[in-house]
């Protein structure tokens, strides 16, 4: 059996000049993993750091290894690929994680479980180891979002740093995002693939390090906000979409034929713009959320199954017969408005009648188009061919290369 047949466990530490506090780290780590009986290894996946970081894990006993693609994620992601561990157990090299008490990890990963997030807050958190912004606001929304949007409900801790995971199930993953966000990133897909994840308590301690950290309160907040919003689209485009267009349906149908009277409230012309509106807006987010389901089909975001309905629906064959169908609608509409006016004279018109008709047929003629063209884009998704396409390769004309460059 060789070496790396032989290590469980993997404790990966992404670097990036952690001078101050990457030894206090690595040997925490290798004490905790010997106590545990754990035969493991610390792996520092360093960002390019200029402090000496490399030679002080070195001599503390990790193994270093250099992550080409910068950021958080970046070295995260190069750790991952590059741990010869079954397990792999990620902190940050600041010394404010327990890194010295694994062994509630171990136990949950040797139990199955493919993702095992620690959870500060049931752990504790020491005095000054958190900004109040994070603990009160930051932490508590997006780990509430990520409960809702994603029905992580046994994950009360969504952004804490440590957590420990099957290697080979998230490598199947495919992650890929180097900033910050790529911890959202991996519970996110975890959960989207059907993982079994669940939370050890954890503690936090106050930062190691004289030098303000690399997160970035509001940028980095923002990221995994965006990240968990565009990640589901069905809870915030859908279904959002659904309900303001079925509103302003209702409202279109009770106020085309004439004036509505809610007691001493009288809706009328005015108030069928705002639901004509309701209803192209409503109708955009809706197909916006299915080509979102559709790329994320594609790109191996989300379930097959789940978006299996939108490859259906948003094709140019469907687009274009329910495009044309309201276009069609909105031209006949238009029509007898404008012989109408003919009628008239092509004069004056009283706008409380004529806009009745031109309203709801001008909205059907703009839905026509944006379904029509939703169809032809959602069909360009799903295109892929039977191989990757030749590089094709410029033959060079000698005369005109020289006179277009100048040499």
């Amino acid at each position: 059996m060789t070496k790396e047949q032989e290590i469980e466990v993997t404790v990966l530490l992404p670097c990036l000049n952690e001078a101050e506090t990457l030894e206090i780290c690595v040997r925490k780590a290798l004490r905790s993993l010997e106590e545990c009986g754990v035969v493991g290894e610390v792996l520092v996946s360093d960002n390019g750091s200029t402090d000496g970081s490399q030679a002080i894990a070195e001599r503390a006993g990790a193994r270093v290894v250099h992550a080409p693609i910068r950021g958080y994620g970046g070295a995260l992601l190069n750790g991952i690929e590059q741990a010869r561990g079954r397990y792999v157990i990620m902190a940050d090299a600041d010394d404010s994680y327990a890194l010295s008490d694994l062994g509630p990890f171990v136990e949950s990963l040797r139990a199955g479980h493919d993702v095992v997030m620690g959870n500060r807050f049931r752990g504790g958190i020491a005095p000054g180891a958190m900004p109040s912004v994070h603990r009160y606001l930051g932490n508590p929304v997006l780990s509430w979002l990520g409960r809702m949007l994603f029905g992580l409900r046994g994950v009360g801790d969504f952004h804490c740093g440590m957590r420990g995971f099957n290697a080979e199930r998230i490598r199947a993953l495919g992650l890929c995002m180097p900033g910050m966000e790529f911890a959202s990133e991996l519970v996110v897909r975890a959960a989207l693939a059907g993982y079994d994840i669940v939370e050890v308590p954890t503690t936090l301690s106050p930062d190691g390090r004289s030098r303000p950290p690399h997160l970035r309160t509001w940028r980095d907040g923002w990221r995994h906000l965006r990240f968990l919003l565009v990640f589901a689209p069905r809870k915030t485009l859908v279904r959002p979409g659904a309900a303001l267009a079925l509103t302003g349906l209702v409202g279109v149908g009770a106020l085309t034929p004439g004036p509505l009277s809610l007691g001493a409230v009288r809706l009328d012309v005015s108030t069928l713009v705002y639901a004509c509106l309701m209803v192209l807006v409503g109708l955009q987010l809706v197909l916006f959320g299915g080509l979102a389901e559709i790329y994320g089909r594609q790109e191996r975001l989300v379930p097959q199954r789940a978006s299996e309905r939108w490859v259906r629906l948003l094709r140019l064959e469907t687009g274009a017969a329910v495009g044309l169908f309201l276009l069609l609608v909105g031209t006949v509409g238009t029509v007898g408005a404008v012989s109408y006016w003919g009628l008239d004279g092509f004069g004056d018109l009283n706008p409380h009648e004529t806009l009745r008709v031109v309203l709801p047929s001008a909205t059907a003629i703009a839905l026509g188009v944006v379904v029509f063209f939703s169809g032809l884009v959602g069909s360009l998704l799903t295109l892929r061919p039977a191989q990757p396409s030749p590089a094709i390769v410029r033959q060079a004309r000698p005369g005109r290369d020289r006179a277009l460059t100048g040499n």
